[in-house]
């Protein structure tokens, strides 16, 4: 199994899904991890070819397709199993904005002014904001510090890396935290995002979209282009919701016996 496909539970949420207990089995291929706009697979990620890429959505497929990808499976975000699981929840109260400010990795550190993106914050959030830090930025204690400051201050927990440490729980503390806020708001367009938009949360992408070392700035330019109903401090929550659950993939999601038997896990 590739390690990746353990980040923030995946591999876990799944095999629970197909009814599979302890550890998950290793999965034949290669499991899209978060959302993006390539292939499906995580930058820099060693692909072996001819081995399968399960992805998100239909148009992630196609993508893949054109990048000489084919052998990529359409299957559908791990985070919308998770919810046939746990079903429409309780329909509490929300309130204010869970917001989730644009992260770094091992491999590329963010660079931007935090202040600047928090006081941007204040001014446009009408009620309480949570800021959910990345695990990354978590454990920085200067960058903490800062949204310590400003409000209440989380982090769902960490990814795992090479199959240690991972927080088979993750999705679903993300989740619990997106049922208890009205908004859910970040200055990229990213999964958390649309997992928020997924499940009735209004969404709203704003602010200094700040940047990673070394990154393709086209790239997030087109993302801005191509997803404008998702972008803004108050896109309309239908229409988000629409173009969410369709980049995650909600009408191609398969059941038990099909997932076993594309994951190899029928034996």
């Amino acid at each position: 199994m590739h390690h990746a496909n353990h980040f923030y539970g995946h591999a876990h949420v799944m095999a629970a899904y197909c009814g599979l207990d302890g550890e998950p089995p290793r999965i034949a291929g290669y499991l899209q991890h978060g959302w993006n706009v390539v292939d499906g697979l995580g930058a820099g990620t060693p692909y072996v070819s001819g081995r399968p890429i399960f992805v998100w959505s239909e148009q992630t497929r196609r993508r893949a397709w054109s990048m000489g990808r084919r052998y990529a499976t359409v299957v559908g975000a791990p985070f919308l199993y998770l919810l046939r699981m746990e079903g429409p929840g309780d329909g509490g109260p929300r309130e204010g904005t869970i917001w989730y400010p644009f992260h770094g990795w091992e491999g590329q550190h963010i660079a931007g002014d935090h202040q600047r993106l928090i006081d941007e914050i204040l001014e446009t959030e009408d009620g309480p904001v949570t800021f959910c830090l990345y695990w990354h930025e978590y454990r920085d204690e200067r960058v903490r510090r800062r949204y310590e400051r400003a409000g209440r201050v989380i982090c769902h927990g960490y990814r795992g890396f090479r199959w240690r440490d991972t927080d088979p729980e993750f999705l679903r503390s993300q989740l619990t935290e997106l049922r208890r806020h009205r908004r859910v708001a970040s200055n990229r367009l990213s999964s958390a995002v649309l997992y928020g938009a997924a499940v009735g949360c209004e969404p709203a992408v704003y602010g200094d979209p700040m940047h990673l070392a070394g990154e393709v700035r086209a790239t997030a330019e087109r993302i801005r282009r191509q997803w404008p109903e998702l972008h803004g401090v108050s896109p309309d929550p239908s229409s988000a919701a629409e173009s969410a659950l369709a980049e995650l993939g909600n009408d191609v999601l398969a059941s038990p016996a099909e997932v076993r038997a594309m994951f190899g896990w029928d034996s």
